[in-house]
C-alpha cells in the first residue's frame, strides 16, 4: 500500500498472531491530520489489535507503520514511549482514571509525567475540562462522578497534551445512548479544533457516524469503505 499524500499515520500489510490465532492478516490503514477514521468490525476481528499496533503498544510480526514520515520499527522503546506520552492520546472504554486522584489531577497527569509544574499542568487541565463541560468536577474523584462525566474527563486527559493522534477504543461502549452521543460530539469537535487525527474503534454505527471515513476489519484484513465503492 502506498501512503496517501499527506498521511500522518500509515500502515501497510500488518500481520500479527498470538500463538495459533491470527489477529491481523495483511491489514492496511491511513489517516490524515484532522481526520476521524472509524475502525469497525465484529468482536475478534482484529480492530483493537490494529489500534494497538498503530499506537506502538504492540509490535506487529510483519508489515510497516510510518508515523510523521518515520518507520516505527526503527524507533527504540524510549522514542515510542515518548510518543505515547506527548504526541498520542488515548481514550478507553472504561476511562481508566486513577481513582486516588481528583478529576483535575487525572487530566493534568500526562503533563506532570512530562515534567510540567503542578500549577501549570492543572491550569491547562482546567482549560480542557471547561471545553468538555466537566470543570465543575475538578475536585471530585472518579468514584464520585457519573459514567458519562468520567468519560469526558478521560477525553480531556487524552487531549491535554495537544496530541497529533487520538486513539479511542470503544469510547462509548460503557455509556447509554444519550451520554454516548454527547461524548462523541465533544470528542470529535475538540479533536478537529486542534487538527488531531482520531482513530476510533467501534462496533456501533451511531458512533461511526461521527467519522469522516470507515475502515472495516474482518478476519484480520481491512477494507476502506470510501474506496470500496
Amino acid at each position: 500500500m502506498t501512503a496517501p499524500s499527506g498521511s500522518l499515520l500509515t500502515a501497510s500489510q500488518l500481520r500479527k498472531a498470538y500463538g495459533p490465532t491470527t489477529a491481523l492478516d495483511g491489514a492496511d490503514f491511513s489517516i490524515h491530520p484532522g481526520e476521524v477514521v472509524a475502525v469497525m468490525g465484529p468482536s475478534g476481528s482484529g480492530k483493537s489489535t490494529l489500534l494497538h499496533c498503530l499506537a506502538g503498544i504492540v509490535t506487529p510480526d510483519s508489515g510497516s507503520i510510518v508515523y510523521a514520515g518515520q518507520e516505527m520499527a526503527t524507533m527504540g522503546d524510549t522514542r515510542r514511549s515518548a510518543l505515547r506520552r506527548s504526541e498520542f492520546g488515548f481514550v478507553f472504554q472504561f476511562g481508566q482514571l486513577v481513582p486516588e486522584l481528583t478529576c483535575v489531577e487525572n487530566v493534568a497527569l500526562p503533563l506532570r509525567l512530562n515534567g510540567r509544574p503542578r500549577k501549570d499542568a492543572e491550569r491547562a487541565a482546567l482549560t480542557w475540562m471547561e471545553r468538555l463541560e466537566v470543570d465543575d468536577l475538578r475536585r471530585k474523584r472518579p468514584g464520585e462522578v457519573s459514567g458519562g462525566q468520567g468519560q469526558r474527563v478521560a477525553v480531556a486527559r487524552a487531549l491535554v497534551t495537544d496530541p497529533k493522534v487520538l486513539f479511542a477504543d470503544e469510547p462509548t461502549g460503557a455509556l447509554d445512548s444519550l451520554n454516548g452521543e454527547r461524548v462523541m460530539e465533544l470528542l470529535t469537535d475538540a479533536a478537529r479544533s486542534t487538527n488531531a487525527a482520531v482513530v476510533l474503534v467501534t462496533h456501533e454505527a451511531r458512533v461511526a457516524a461521527y467519522s469522516d471515513r470507515e475502515i472495516v476489519v474482518r478476519d484480520g484484513r481491512s477494507r476502506d469503505m470510501e474506496r470500496a465503492v
